[in-house]
């Protein structure tokens, strides 16, 4: 398994979100993301989104807590053999979960050019 400290992985997850494109980062709103090492429940899932997407409301109440969308950073050193594989993978991890964020399904994303 690759070794990429936390600091280091929170680093490309900070470069993987330069390399969206503007009009999906655009849409961005009361979004965090983070870095967990693995989901509490153990599974061997990449990413996840948790929150309403933008299809799903018309905007945010005051005091609402924001979207999340998280990575999980062990399950994505075991899934790839190197570091530029990592870093194409987590590009991928983000636009897949900033596009369940939009509402959009996995043909949308491709037809955009995004996948």
């Amino acid at each position: 398994m690759l070794d990429v400290s936390r600091d280091e992985f929170e680093a490309l997850v900070s470069d993987g979100l330069d390399t969206l494109p503007d009009e999906m980062l655009d849409e961005l709103d009361n979004v965090i993301f983070l870095v967990e090492d693995k989901p509490e429940d153990g599974a061997d899932t990449l990413g996840v989104y948790e929150g309403f997407s933008l299809a799903e409301r018309e905007a945010y109440g005051f005091g609402e807590e924001p979207d999340r969308i998280t990575l999980f950073r062990l399950n994505l050193l075991a899934h790839c053999e190197d570091h530029d594989e990592l870093v194409k993978e987590i590009r991928v991890t983000l636009v897949h979960e900033v596009a369940h964020f939009l509402g959009l399904t996995e043909e949308r994303i491709h037809e955009l050019g995004w996948g």
